[in-house]
């Protein structure tokens, strides 16, 4: 069954992977960077001081950094656990992708995946209600997270369990959050 599984996985990231062509590397090598999305966090930022003010936004920020530390760590844990070799420097497969950039640590699972949708997950959660539209934050992780497929850097399984694990972070946190907030920092 695991085989099965793997084996589509491969059959899927050699599909998507090709979808890329070298007119479009620089975009994605763009879009994988963490620092190029600064004006989204900027504007997330924003409207987050905008709807809480000053100290509800640096109490959130604080259960962000917390919540990217767990994400990182654990997804560090699964990765030297499992060992997974990343498409690129898998030999089994790099023949058949488009090796775009090249990283030799493991694969399994993906904290670009993990800590956009996490921090998607959290932020969304907070604040939802003030804005009817919020729902596109949802972009951004699943933008972030493609373009480490068409890098050849993770397998779509890959992406799907970080994607996984953000999901239940990011609301695991939210409802801490707001057990401690209710408790020592009412609005």
């Amino acid at each position: 069954m695991i085989e099965k599984i793997l084996s589509l996985d491969t059959d899927l990231l050699i599909y998507l992977n090709n979808l890329g062509s070298a007119p479009y590397d620089g975009l994605w090598l763009m879009i994988t960077k963490q620092l190029n999305w600064l004006p989204l966090f900027l504007l997330l930022l924003y409207l987050i001081f905008k709807k809480l003010g000053t100290k509800q936004t640096l109490y959130l920020l604080l259960f962000v950094a917390v919540l990217l530390t767990w994400t990182d760590q654990i997804t560090n844990l699964f990765k030297n656990g499992f060992q997974r070799l990343r498409p690129c420097a898998n030999p089994e497969v790099n023949p058949f992708i488009r090796v775009v950039l090249f990283r030799d640590s493991y694969s399994f699972f993906s904290g670009h995946a993990a800590n956009s949708m996490a921090v998607a997950t959290f932020i969304y959660c907070n604040l939802h209600r003030y804005y009817k539209h919020f729902y596109l934050l949802f972009l951004w992780p699943l933008v972030f997270a493609y373009s480490r497929i068409y890098l050849g850097l993770h397998y779509p399984v890959d992406i799907l369990s970080g994607f996984l694990f953000g999901i239940i972070s990011g609301f695991m946190f939210y409802k801490i959050y707001q057990i401690i907030q209710k408790k020592y920092f009412p609005l």
